[in-house]
């Protein structure tokens, strides 16, 4: 046993042909459609719909989705590739993504026939929006606090509360609304009594409330949502009654190797700037990567991100593999990346000197968008939390380790 893993086999990793092509037409296509656009898309706060519509004939909002459902066929590690590249350049852009990811997954997994067939072509095909209603003003990591109430009238549900930062709720055509339809049978099972709903745009009693202005991923709106007796059929619920709090965290696992992807994403954009940067620039008659000490500072950041790369990689495949371990894996990547990320960020300002304060260069835009993702969907200490407790399950059920606190909920 090679810990936490069974053997040395389980720390590779494989990569098919259809991957690098992938990732080349990809890279051609934001550096032709996007990048254009990136400084744009910050400055306005608002990603174009013609590039939404060019990002939709490509297939990108399709890829993980079946072919029966409309989409690619594509893996994990396509998605994760698709991440890293659009983030290297735009990364508001992958949150509309990852944010439609966010209402489809659980649908993948947990949905009925008629509810992926209805839902899930007009995703694939870019016709159409979704959101993921979970935070609440009250209650941010602790899901299992939530507020909202879903109360069932004959065949029917009536939902009241309120959502807060919930991406792209003003682009969505649906939302996947998570509230409590029982109270918890005590204290230590307060997860329990959330169920999972699928709420469309124009059902009377759903609004926007507030417009939340952040300091990055500007051109990925962020909204209140309000719910104020909301009715759907009993149809539109997605999963088991009270099976609401594992839908989420399932989704999670699966999503935050998507964000572990855009900080991987950002901390290569920082990275080949900065590289670039020091081959230029002179100072004191000598080319600045000439000094031993950029020449420390770049092999550092190098480190930390092949270290992202192979932790959010890793996810990927294991993720692809079905394995259990993907779970930690995944939180592994998602703090690990995006905290990587900021530091090579922050280094390559520090390398541009004055520059890299401004604007034009790109670096300011790219230390804004890494703070949000060491925040959202899992703030990263919260990932730690989630890794440990994942690790220590795994290996309760493979035998490895006996009874014992492990802190678990």
């Amino acid at each position: 046993m090679v810990f936490p893993f069974d053997g040395l086999g389980d720390y590779q990793l494989m990569f098919k042909a259809e991957h690098e092509m992938f990732r080349k037409a990809v890279r051609e296509f934001v550096e032709k459609e996007i990048r254009p656009l990136a400084q744009q898309i910050d400055e306005t706060d608002e990603v174009p719909r013609p590039l939404l519509e060019k990002m939709a004939q490509q297939g990108f909002f399709g890829l993980h989705l079946s072919e029966e459902y409309g989409g690619q066929g594509g893996d994990t590690m396509m998605t994760v590739i698709l991440s890293e590249e659009i983030a290297r350049v735009s990364p508001a852009v992958t949150v509309v993504m990852g944010t439609n990811d966010l209402f489809s997954i659980p649908l993948l997994i947990y949905g009925n026939e008629e509810q992926k067939k209805k839902y899930l072509p007009p995703l694939a095909k870019g016709e159409k929006f979704g959101a993921f209603a979970a935070t609440e003003p009250c209650c941010g990591s602790d899901v299992a606090g939530f507020q909202t109430k879903a109360e069932k009238k004959g065949d029917r549900w009536v939902i009241n509360g309120r959502k807060m930062f919930i991406s792209n709720a003003d682009l969505a055509d649906y939302l996947i609304v998570f509230a409590r339809t029982s109270p918890p049978p005590d204290r230590r099972r307060r997860w329990m009594g959330l169920t999972a709903f699928i709420v469309e745009k124009g059902t009377p009693g759903l609004s926007l409330g507030m417009k939340v202005h952040k300091m990055g991923l500007r051109g990925s709106h962020t909204w209140e949502v309000v719910l104020d007796n909301v009715e759907v059929p009993d149809e539109n619920r997605v999963g088991m009654e009270g099976m609401g709090f594992l839908i989420a965290m399932e989704t999670f696992d699966r999503t935050r190797i998507g964000v572990a992807a855009q900080g991987l994403g950002m901390a290569q954009a920082a990275f080949e700037t900065a590289f670039t940067y020091v081959h230029q620039r002179k100072a004191f008659e000598a080319s600045l990567a000439s000094f031993e000490a950029v020449e420390f500072s770049l092999v550092n950041m190098l480190s930390e991100l092949m270290s992202a790369r192979y932790l959010t990689y890793l996810a990927a495949y294991l993720a692809d593999q079905n394995r259990p371990e993907f779970t930690f894996a995944a939180s592994l990547a998602k703090f690990y990346a995006t905290e990587a990320a900021e530091k090579i960020i922050s280094e390559a300002i520090n390398l541009h000197g004055g520059v890299g304060i401004t604007t034009e260069v790109g670096l300011e835009k790219l230390a804004r968008d890494a703070k949000i993702t060491q925040i959202y969907e899992g703030a990263n200490n919260i990932q730690r939390l989630v890794a440990y407790r994942q690790l220590v399950r795994i290996l309760r059920n493979k035998g490895v380790l006996g009874g014992g606190s492990s802190g678990e909920m």
